[in-house]
């Protein structure tokens, strides 16, 4: 009986090559004539920058004989001079072989095959050169929109450099002799400040749609300019980001918005017209609402997530998520509580209905709605100032981030401030004072408050509460 890879190789010899891998013959042909090498006195980059054991890894890798190249965003950013997050390396050398050669390598991945090297809770990530030859379609799978779904195949570095997005993005640091190989002009894009799409840009897009958010995100972080074929793609295929699953957009959104430039990043995503696909919910509200307060409330909770980003400090993905959905929230606890149903229970089924909505666009993780909802419902809490209420909230595990929520709302007229001052103050005295702050007025005794005033800041409260 005839083996089916025999039949196979029988069917290559006689039918030609696709158009497509006649194409991807012609780029390799024109990168290796573009190849431009730019020698250790004629970039920045210093060994002293680079991380102890990224250093290690590619050492051993030469060691041992593989080609071994730093490559992608980590030279992008050496050259820029800024600390790069991690440190990716790319080699000939198949995955089984790096694991070969580490002990601590663990190999992870179905759509490419990756290489981890562990040192503790650091991670080396290391790729072998990917291929663009589609002749092996055991190991390719396109989707029939034109997205890669399967990508298990190996290649050359001239192959390799037209698998990568961007061209600032395709510098491969040398640990030879400590060049840097150009095969599309990044270095001179870099120095322009252009962010730049290797090949066709409506091809790329169609690829891998997730580009779209890689170009918005790149070009906030650093400061460069899209090229103008890749802008306007961008633009005629947005649509597309609509086919990536829910899973994957999670980790993307992240990046976008714990990035320390999150307000840019969604006024950018806004323009382009992304961000209704990842938060279609929030586009609603802030276009029906342009000038009045969801596009003042999320702008405010971006911007003080970049505050905190600068100072250092912390930024949980439940916090922006949940200023992003709380109008929607309202709006439809409203038309609960037009139906007559209890305040509290109107909003927690709005909460659960906008939460069901959201991830059918993005899978958000269980742990983060249920922080996004406690933060929605606590909010109801707050004018609750009498008694013990007020400490039992305070104790809760929620209570510091419904508290920051509830000076957000304050701060864009949602609420009035006094609400918020007054929690602020219940914090910061002594209990003999808290207990003061919390005992319940007697009939006969007047309030601190005019009377209209309190009314006021009551019907404030409920009214957007409702």
């Amino acid at each position: 009986m005839i083996k089916e890879t025999t039949i196979l190789n029988f069917i290559k010899k006689i039918f030609p090559r696709s158009s497509k891998a006649t194409h991807n013959k012609i780029e390799k042909s024109d990168t290796e004539n573009s190849l431009r090498i730019y020698s250790r006195s004629e970039h920045n980059i210093s060994r002293s920058q680079i991380g102890e054991n990224a250093l290690k890894v590619l050492y051993r890798l030469k060691k041992t004989g593989y080609e071994a190249f730093l490559v992608g965003g980590c030279v992008r950013d050496l050259l820029l001079g800024c600390e790069p997050k991690d440190f990716d390396v790319v080699t000939d050398a198949s995955p089984e072989e790096v694991r070969k050669v580490f002990r601590n390598c663990r190999l992870i991945g179905r759509r490419f095959r990756l290489a981890h090297v562990h040192f503790g809770r650091e991670i080396i990530e290391v790729a072998t050169f990917r291929g663009s030859d589609d002749s092996d379609p055991d190991d390719q799978r396109v989707h029939e929109d034109g997205r890669l779904l399967r990508d298990n195949v190996f290649g050359s570095i001239e192959d390799d450099v037209w698998r990568r997005d961007f061209t600032v993005n395709a510098l491969y640091y040398n640990i030879r002799d400590f060049s840097v190989l150009d095969y599309t002009s990044g270095m001179e894009d870099h120095s322009a400040g252009i962010l730049k799409l290797i090949g066709d840009p409506v091809v790329r897009y169609k690829e891998d749609p997730v580009r779209m958010l890689r170009a918005v995100r790149f070009s906030v972080k650093l400061g460069f300019k899209l090229e103008a074929a890749c802008e306007q793609a961008l633009i005629e295929s947005c649509s597309t980001l609509k086919g990536i699953p829910a899973a994957r957009l999670y980790d993307e959104v992240l990046k976008l918005f714990l990035s320390g430039k999150a307000l840019q990043t969604f006024e950018m995503l806004r323009h382009y017209g992304l961000f209704v696909i990842l938060f279609p919910q929030t586009e609603h509200c802030l276009a029906e609402l342009e000038n009045n307060f969801p596009r003042l409330f999320v702008a405010k909770a971006l911007e003080n997530s970049d505050k905190r980003i600068s100072q250092g400090k912390s930024v949980t993905p439940y916090f922006f998520l949940s200023a992003f959905l709380w109008e929607s929230v309202q709006i439809l606890a409203k038309q609960n509580m037009a139906q007559e149903m209890e305040k509290s229970i109107a909003y927690q089924n709005a909460a659960r209905s906008v939460i069901s909505t959201q991830v059918k666009n993005i899978t958000i993780p269980k742990r983060v709605t249920q922080s996004m909802r406690e933060v929605w419902l606590l909010q109801l809490r707050f004018n609750q100032r009498v008694g013990a209420r007020p400490f039992k909230l305070l104790s809760l595990p929620r209570f510091r981030a419904a508290y920051d929520f509830l000076l957000l709302r304050a701060e864009t007229g949602e609420v009035d401030t006094e609400l918020a001052e007054w929690w602020t103050k219940f914090q910061d005295v002594d209990e003999a004072e808290q207990k003061k702050m919390t005992r319940p007025l007697r009939k006969n005794q007047k309030s601190k408050k005019p009377a209209l005033k309190k009314e006021k800041n009551e019907n404030s409260i409920d009214s957007n509460n409702d």
